[in-house]
């Protein structure tokens, strides 16, 4: 417990806000090592006022998030990880396909467009600080959650030993107007729950990943990222919305500027208004602990 209380803090309130400590020693803004942790007060958790003690968590150390395509996470959950990133956190993507289908150009060919993405990817990446990006290649727009994309997903967990992780919602969601959701999506998200839970964690699946020196991981808490089913957990991303709308800007081959501004702060702002928030990005979560 000593050991993880030195990896920094996270606050947490009991309706499902998260608020990152700001108040860090010098040694612990320049260390993660050296970071603190403090409780926060349930009674008024959008405020932050800390006149009571009455519940701490540990802020993780290392997080995932896995999605389908380029610019999945960007649109997801880019304010939470910027937020992760900046506080010390090292977070690694993992994209499921190559991107190859996400134009309609008739001078693009797929191979240029899966360069082309990729390069956005790692560029954006770069923007919110994310640590590493793996690229597992599935075809574009043809995903679907067999047991090889959740093994392949599986051998990242258990190599980077995420102690969280993000994956899109893995069901068809049918209240937004004018979107009924991408099936790489849904794939991508119940292939990453099935690698969550067990897959990961059991020593006798996939044992060929033991011969690999991958030892079984479990993970401890999952994000579902979900903006109208049942949200229960909200990161305050008001002060990293800038950050995230420069990480979408670098998908240009998939969205203009003028709409990666418009359509992030707009997204957020109802996500945050809700909750008294001026930006908010929201979660279904399961903890494994």
């Amino acid at each position: 417990l000593e050991k993880r209380a030195e990896r920094g803090a996270l606050r947490f309130g009991n309706d499902g806000h998260y608020f990152f400590n700001a108040a860090r020693t010098a040694a612990g803004s320049a260390s993660r090592k050296n970071a603190s942790f403090s409780s926060y007060n349930t009674a008024d958790p959008i405020t932050g006022d800390e006149t009571a003690d009455t519940f701490t968590q540990l802020a993780p150390f290392r997080g995932m998030v896995v999605v389908a395509h380029p610019d999945d996470a960007e649109w997801g959950c880019s304010g939470t990880v910027a937020l992760w990133c900046r506080e010390g956190m090292e977070v690694v993507y993992v994209i499921c396909t190559d991107g190859g289908k996400g134009t309609d150009s008739p001078s693009m060919t797929p191979d240029e467009l899966v360069e082309i993405r990729r390069g956005e990817q790692l560029a954006a990446a770069a923007v919110l600080g994310v640590k590493e990006v793996v690229f597992l290649d599935h075809e574009d727009s043809m995903l679907q959650p067999t047991l090889a994309l959740r093994k392949d997903i599986v051998r990242q967990i258990r190599k980077f030993k995420p102690e969280i992780l993000i994956a899109p919602y893995p069901h068809r969601a049918l209240e937004e107007r004018g979107y009924i959701g991408h099936p790489d999506h849904m794939a991508a998200g119940e292939a990453a729950l099935s690698a969550v839970f067990p897959a990961a964690r059991d020593r006798f699946t996939f044992p060929d990943l033991l011969e690999q020196g991958l030892e079984p991981h479990k993970v401890g808490e999952l994000l579902v990222m979900d903006r109208a089913n049942g949200a229960d957990k909200w990161f305050d991303v008001t002060d990293t919305i800038e950050t995230a709308i420069e990480a979408l800007k670098q998908h240009r081959s998939q969205v203009t500027p003028e709409h990666a501004d418009k359509y992030m702060r707009l997204w957020r702002s109802e996500v945050g208004k809700a909750r008294g928030l001026k930006y908010a990005e929201a979660f279904k979560h399961f903890n494994f602990d």
